[in-house]
């Protein structure tokens, strides 16, 4: 049962983010009042200093209508992101809608960490064969076909949808990326390819939590890109199991991992027998985050 909100007397900008504002926070919504300012700003179409220096502005009642229907679908959880269109990776804005996983910060220190390390073991000119194994809305192999364009990249996933989204993004950002449609890694397997850096942000949730999720996230996001499996870790045993057949000699692989879950799958990396180096790097929260493997290529 949600609340039906009251615009007959909302005049001002100022008074719709305050309606806005009031009504989330009765929706049990965590931040009302940032929320509230990104609704009225996304409807007007504004940046902040406009939006701060007009707030005494009549608003137009079309505008004062859209933000109405928008309230009443985040009072059901609806996330931000997929309302709007869009979020920010790496400093390039995505297309998302239901269908893909919305990117989140974490996996830009994923991204980060292979870009760093990649540069310390090649020269900066070589052509290096790079695979992102999960496309979801492309928000890894684009940032990395757009910050090192002599690379070749390449993604998998066995979602269409997210694929047609990815897609766009792609051709929006201007990246050049070989989409492949499959399961894992096996298109790459099928065609005997090898790579320098493979790179992957699976699903790794345990099945039994994915029901315990946050409405915003298990009632709208693709449970195929959440759920791991009954501990997590079904598709990193999968990847680490093909890591000798699908590196090249010398190599670099990245997996994005859930809480807990680093060291077992630094333990499934360095048993795969393709693996010479393992490394665990924590997010900003100081939660281990990323596991990185380097095969050295020296025997």
């Amino acid at each position: 049962m949600h609340t039906q909100l009251d615009w007959s007397n909302v005049v001002t900008i100022r008074e719709a983010l305050s309606r806005a504002s009031s009504f989330l926070r009765e929706q049990g919504v965590a931040d009302p009042a940032f929320e509230a300012e990104l609704l009225v700003r996304h409807c007007l179409g504004w940046d902040r200093t406009r939006f701060l220096i007009s707030m005494g502005e009549p608003i137009p009642a079309k505008v004062r209508e859209r933000l109405a229907a928008l309230c009443q679908r985040r009072s059901r959880r609806e996330p931000l992101q997929y309302m709007f269109g869009t979020q920010e990776f790496y400093g390039r804005p995505f297309h998302v809608r239901p269908g893909v996983l919305i990117p989140r910060p974490e996996t830009e220190i994923l991204v980060e960490q292979l870009l760093q390390r990649a540069d310390q073991a090649w020269p900066a000119n070589q052509s290096l064969h790079v695979a992102d194994i999960g496309t979801g809305s492309g928000a890894i192999c684009i940032t990395i076909a757009c910050e090192r364009p002599h690379w070749q990249v390449s993604t998998v996933d066995l979602s269409p949808d997210a694929t047609a989204i990815a897609r766009e993004n792609a051709e929006q950002l201007g990246a050049k990326v070989r989409f492949l449609q499959g399961d894992l890694v096996e298109p790459l397997l099928e065609a005997r390819e090898q790579v320098d850096i493979l790179v992957s942000n699976p699903p790794y949730i345990p099945s039994r939590d994915v029901d315990e999720l946050d409405d915003e996230v298990k009632a709208y996001e693709p449970r195929l890109a959440l759920d791991g499996g009954d501990d997590g870790l079904d598709c990193y045993r999968r990847l680490c199991a093909a890591l000798p057949s699908l590196l090249k000699q010398k190599a670099l692989v990245g997996f994005e991992v859930g809480i807990h879950q680093a060291h077992d799958i630094a333990a499934l990396m360095k048993g795969s027998g393709g693996i010479d180096q393992v490394e665990i790097v924590a997010d900003l929260a100081g939660i281990d985050r990323v596991v990185i493997g380097m095969r050295t290529g020296q025997k």
